[in-house]
């Protein structure tokens, strides 16, 4: 997914505590440079603050980043001469979604199974009520009126 001008992550968003791919398509690509660095941190202070040499593909420089749990993932490249590329001293900000926790499974051991059985049990019951209401609906009309013939088997 390209976030902004040639950078490019893998993942559709950036979420916490997982490992993101960026692909760089940016002015030291296009200018041929042979060594191009990622300089990063997260938050507004820019906590964390690391740097790491990126590898040349041809889809561009990539480099795979571990994100923390910060509010945002900042960074800037720098290529081996010491020129920046840092967005025209805006850095490169992005957020960092956190991870729904709702949705979370939950571990075995604190999984109770009794009312799981209750809610099994009333199904089952609920299930027979309703094909006994639907039987009757269906063929009291006809016993009634007469026009309920059972079916003969044809071996007679």
């Amino acid at each position: 997914m390209e976030l902004t001008k040639n950078i490019f992550f893998n993942t559709d968003k950036l979420v916490e505590n997982t490992v993101v791919k960026i692909s760089y398509t940016g002015k030291f690509f296009q200018e041929n440079n042979e060594e191009v660095y990622i300089h990063y941190g997260f938050g507004l202070n820019w906590n964390q603050v690391a740097e790491q040499k990126m590898e040349k593909t041809e889809l561009g420089f990539q480099a795979e980043i571990q994100l923390n749990d910060d509010e945002t993932f900042n960074f800037c490249f720098k290529n081996n001469n010491g020129e920046w590329d840092n967005n025209d001293n805006e850095n490169y900000i992005f957020p960092i979604e956190k991870i729904e926790t709702s949705l979370a499974v939950v571990p075995e051991e604190e999984i109770s199974l009794k009312p799981a059985r209750r809610l099994r049990k009333s199904y089952i019951w609920s299930k027979k009520i309703r094909i006994a209401v639907y039987k009757i609906i269906t063929y009291l009309p006809k016993i009634i009126s007469g026009n309920y013939k059972r079916k003969v088997s044809q071996e007679q």
